[in-house]
């Protein structure tokens, strides 16, 4: 193993870990109302990006974007489904629903192959096809035996994956792109703590030292995960990087049923059984379909 995979092992273990560790991060502020949190996590993300950007003198490519009318509106679009993720996801590990957020999490890989075959005319093999019906029978079953949707998993596993499909259609790289996302939603963020100070109901004056420390460290556990991924991603194949992907929504699992006691009972085992299973099947697809292109390649260059 070369030392730009080990590299790449490195930054991208780090990514899915932080990932998967966020939910501690905000269960610690669950005394600040979640739209406060999302607020905060905006506009310090933004700070905090744009520090990055001056360091990197990477505000060419900012402009670039600004200047591309169409790439502007993708970015409204892909702001607006990133807030409302954010917002969910922090709304739900502050609510009990840490579990809810690893099911969607598990799930987004097969709504992001359904996108890419309704959007982008991506075929499905027959795995692919296996692995998102298995997916889908887990959310039956919970279904048929809560009586209910599972909301928050299949609304945070859709909006992640339109984000991505946006994101995949634009050509700006993560790091510009998030500092536009969290600029167009900065106003409106900034805006709402104002008014909250003004009326004397804002969490600075609320909470202690610590909680004020990881609002104003919001943005820095925001963008770091971030940044691990896109080091990870270009030192890493897709299949790797597709494997590692479940680090965290595990890690999400765990936490929820180990330490905070959420449920974890038959229903629940059931479907994430059929998703686990369809995940078994979507990795065993990746690494065949990644062999067969090595092989492809070998042949070609022998």
């Amino acid at each position: 193993m070369n030392k730009n995979t080990h590299e790449g092992l490195f930054f991208a273990a780090g990514a899915f870990i932080m990932w998967g560790l966020l939910p501690i991060y905000w269960k610690a502020l669950k005394a600040v109302p979640s739209i406060e949190l999302l607020c905060n996590r905006v506009v310090w993300s933004m700070f905090f990006v744009g520090a990055l950007l001056s360091m990197k003198k990477r505000w060419p490519e900012v402009r670039t974007a600004f200047c591309d009318t169409k790439g502007k509106l993708m970015l409204c679009a892909s702001s607006c489904l990133i807030g409302c993720n954010w917002l969910l996801y922090i709304w739900a590990v502050n609510n009990g629903h840490v579990v809810d957020t690893s099911m969607g999490y598990y799930m987004t890989p097969f709504m992001n192959a359904l996108l890419g075959f309704i959007f982008m005319n991506e075929r499905l093999n027959r795995l692919q096809v296996a692995a998102i019906a298995l997916a889908a029978c887990g959310v039956a079953w919970s279904i048929f035996d809560y009586g209910r949707i599972p909301a928050v998993a299949l609304t945070l596993a859709v909006s992640f994956a339109l984000y991505g499909l946006v994101r995949k259609m634009m050509k700006v790289e993560s790091l510009p792109g998030l500092f536009i996302e969290t600029a167009v939603l900065f106003p409106i963020s900034a805006g709402y703590i104002i008014w909250l100070a003004a009326t004397g109901d804002v969490s600075y004056t609320r909470v202690g030292l610590l909680e004020n420390l990881l609002l104003l460290g919001a943005g820095a556990a925001t963008s770091t995960p971030l940044i691990f991924f896109a080091h990870g991603a270009r030192r890493l194949r897709l299949a790797t990087l597709g494997m590692m992907q479940y680090i965290a929504p595990t890690l999400a699992l765990l936490i929820g049923v180990l330490m905070y006691g959420e449920p974890f009972g038959e229903t629940r085992f059931i479907t994430f059984a059929f998703i686990w299973a369809g995940i078994i099947i979507y990795v065993a697809d990746g690494l065949r379909s990644n062999v067969g292109l090595l092989k492809y390649i070998h042949r070609n260059r022998t």
